[in-house]
């Protein structure tokens, strides 16, 4: 049996030449010890010259075993047997000639057969490093590997320990043998610059073409720590938001205090609040907080911890929870942790700047693992997570203000590159000194497309429920009143139910424009002392007054029930059909960019505008105008299927009416600054706006009927072109089932400094369910969904 495979550059001949060669030095020495000594080792090179000539299998090294023992018994002195790790052996190989006592428990502590193998290393390379240590040893050549030497040795406790291994090369030589090849100046340039070319090194260095002579002296260093520490920050870099980060996170720590039953928490702090707060992601727990997403610093730490981390920034341990419970049993703080299965804890800060961040919560189900002593460790810790949880809650704010950007102002990422170019423009100017204003931007010769999904009736409808709330408010108040009146007559409770009285006839069939506002005045100023001192006064009332109370909005002091239900049902609509265009969105953009902004008000408006100054390339054609206006049509048939799907769960049954503008010329768009939006250029493009603005409030000429109508769809044009456009997509659509057959011409009366607009007019067909093969149009929707 060979001690390495055939296929290595090297032979491997264990021989003790070299060290015996130091023996032989020390019979020229004056000392005597080394002299005894010297000459006892030296007697194993004449009664067993193998030991010069070289061990070259397995069963000959264990034939010589005590042997090989006494000669390296001043390398491995018995005082340092219990101290160092270190073993003699061959390299490249896991063969073993002696090792120190601990080395020998770390070995049996990590399990039975278990061989520690170089981490990160496959056969090729060690195929590599062999021919390295020739060019080395033999040739003088100074090579660099460039690899660290590391075992990962699991320990008694289940905790993966880290070695770093240093070899010892003093009692090696290498020798050619017949089968070597000689390597010129030039082989060696060669294989430098072709580390991974295997091919190559085998031909320079054939398999068993050179001598190992001799033994290496491996030292192990416990290099836990620092491994630990370069996995923490490299796990910081990674920041991933996943159960296995945590677990990875959580490892490193069980490594650094080697606690196998370590665990860890965090606790956000908020500033704003004073707050604790459960972080959103990464599936961390918060042992301060326990059960709880968030609660006031004060109450869930204690006087030292909260002084400790929030007024000093330094870390608090607590070695025995139930000791520190028993001082003052109140103490939310150590009652969160012991109903946790925690025995001791270390809490350390995460300040960065003098802020304070929040809390990483080192915790043990044992009493007296973590302390004051082993919090120590954390001083090589915190610096790196620090960093990482500033950087973290950076991105957070980032990712913030890009919610509110894309929520709330109308710089579309099709637009933004203007706005870029503007701001690198004006920061240039601003740090030459020079004098700047950020300049308007403009967007010339884009085509405008503008679509709405509106609320049919919702001014009524929301006037029909302030009514009913009032109506309901009024006469509870009226039974009250005239209860108290019949347990206390006073004239005072009969002028105020005439008053009552008075209102309920005035809202009985409409509101006017300050009712609502006359009759909240009214309850707050009149009625709510008389309601508190009855309700004090008089136990007969005392319950119902309560009631009555207990149904009022808080801010309005008004019943809000069918407003609420009102409200609700237009803030799912928009939502409901705002996502639907966000998401359809998407998809137009890839097919051409363009500029895209909806708004939401008793339904979902939005304005696109396409054209080669918004894409900043020479690309646009008018295919793309066309294809977006197509894109436009079949989204709208979407969002009013989207709609009726959901009508049956609205608290209101309410209706919807679409409409597309179509306008065929291009125009002119500013952003205008003081606004935050966009707005069309110029006095001829203001039309646009003028149209937008009225048209679906329009009737059909010579009628009353509005030209929006529940269960269709109405494009409205002025050119002949776009009528004869939007017939081609209305026919394509058809066919596809998303409209009914029949198409209505129309013409719109005329509006305010607006005349000759004309519409087509087509039913939607719905289906019920997406999968769904059955089409309606509005009529039978409405049967179907009342049935």
């Amino acid at each position: 049996m060979r001690f390495v495979s055939d296929d290595f550059p090297l032979k491997i001949n264990i021989s003790f030449k070299k060290l015996f060669s130091v023996y032989e030095q020390y019979l020229n020495e004056d000392n005597e010890l080394l002299i005894l000594k010297a000459d006892r080792i030296l007697r194993l090179k004449e009664d067993y010259p193998k030991l010069v000539s070289g061990l070259t299998n397995k069963e000959e090294v264990e034939a010589h075993r005590d042997q090989i023992d006494l000669a390296l018994s001043d390398i491995f002195t018995d005082p340092l047997q219990d101290n160092e790790i270190k073993l003699a052996s061959i390299p490249f190989d896991n063969s073993i000639l002696k090792s120190t006592r601990r080395y020998n428990r770390i070995i049996e502590a990590a399990g039975e057969d278990f061989e520690p193998t170089l981490r990160n290393f496959d056969e090729d390379q060690f195929y590599i490093m062999g021919c390295s240590f020739i060019l080395m040893f033999y040739y003088n050549h100074n090579i660099d590997f460039r690899r660290p030497f590391l075992y990962d040795i699991p320990s008694e406790n289940g905790i993966t320990r880290y070695y770093r291994v240093m070899y010892n090369a003093d009692f090696v030589s290498v020798e050619k043998t017949e089968n070597s090849v000689e390597i010129t100046q030039e082989d060696v340039d060669e294989l430098l610059d072709n580390f991974n070319n295997i091919d190559l090194w085998r031909e320079k260095f054939p398999p068993r073409s050179w001598n190992f002579k001799g033994f290496t002296v491996a030292s192990l260093f416990d290099i836990t720590t620092d491994v630990a520490l370069s996995t923490f920050k490299e796990n910081l870099l990674k920041a991933e938001d996943s159960i296995e980060f945590v677990d990875n996170f959580t490892n490193t720590f069980k490594a650094i205090f080697n606690l196998p039953e370590l665990s860890l928490g965090f606790s956000e702090y908020n500033d704003e609040e004073k707050t604790f707060e459960r972080i959103p992601f990464g599936n961390f727990k918060s042992y301060i907080l326990n059960k709880d997403d968030e609660g006031f610093c004060q109450d869930l730490l204690c006087k030292g911890s909260y002084y400790s981390l929030i007024g000093r920034g330094e870390t608090f341990s607590i070695s025995d929870v139930e000791r520190y419970l028993q001082a003052d049993k109140t103490e939310i703080l150590y009652n969160n942790l012991l109903e946790q299965g925690i025995r001791s804890a270390i809490l350390a800060p995460i300040n960065k700047h003098g802020k304070f961040l929040g809390t990483l919560e080192i915790t043990s189900p044992n009493v007296r693992e973590l302390n004051s002593i082993n919090a120590n460790k954390l001083k090589d810790i915190m610096p790196f997570l620090v960093e990482a949880i500033s950087q973290s809650r950076d991105r957070i704010e980032d990712q913030l203000e890009l919610i509110i950007q894309d929520e709330c102002t109308s710089i579309h990422p099709s637009v933004y590159w203007k706005f870029r170019k503007e701001a690198k423009r004006y920061l240039k100017a601003t740090m030459k000194g020079e004098q700047a204003s950020f300049r308007e931007i403009v967007f010339d010769d884009v085509y405008p497309l503008y679509g709405q999904i509106d609320i049919k009736g919702s001014s009524d409808s929301r006037n029909i429920a302030i009514q009913k709330d009032l109506v309901i408010q009024l006469k509870r108040v009226k039974e009250i009143l005239y209860k108290a009146h019949e347990i206390s007559p006073m004239p005072i409770y009969s002028e105020m139910l005439y008053q009552v009285e008075e209102l309920l006839e005035e809202i009985k069939d409409e509101l006017q424009v300050d009712t609502e506002q006359r009759i909240a005045h009214f309850i707050s100023k009149e009625i709510k002392s008389v309601l508190n001192h009855l309700r004090d006064s008089k136990d007969e009332l005392r319950h119902e007054i309560q009631d009555y109370l207990t149904d009022l909005d808080n801010e309005l002091g008004l019943i809000y029930k069918h407003r609420a239900d009102f409200d609700d049902s237009v803030m799912i609509i928009n939502k409901r059909l705002s996502r639907l265009l966000d998401q359809k969105q998407k998809a137009a953009q890839k097919m051409y960019p363009h500029f895209y902004e909806r708004f939401k008000t008793d339904g979902v408006e939005h304005n696109m505008y396409i054209g080669e100054s918004i894409t900043k390339e020479d690309s646009f054609n008018e295919i793309y105008l066309y294809n977006l206006r197509l894109w436009q049509l079949q989204v709208m048939c979407e969002m009013e299927n989207e709609y009726y799907r959901l009508k049956k769960t609205l608290p209101v049954d309410l209706d919807v009416a679409s409409m597309i503008l179509a306008f065929q010329t291009s125009l002119s768009v500013r952003f205008r600054m003081d606004e935050k939006r966009f707005d069309v250029d110029g006095t001829y493009n203001a039309r646009y706006e003028v149209v937008k603005k009225r048209v679906d409030k329009a009737n059909i000429k010579g009628t009353q009927e509005r030209i929006t109508q529940p269960g269709k769809i109405a494009i409205i044009y002025s050119q002949k072109s776009d009528q004869r456009e939007y017939l081609r997509y209305i026919k394509f659509l058809q066919s596809k089932k998303y409209l009914d057959d029949k198409i209505e011409k129309l013409e719109l009366q005329d509006l305010q400094g607006v005349t000759g607009l004309k519409a087509l007019r087509v039913k939607v067909l719905y289906r019920l369910d997406e999968d769904e093969k059955e089409y309606y149009t509005y009529e039978d929707l409405m049967q179907e969904i009342n049935a």
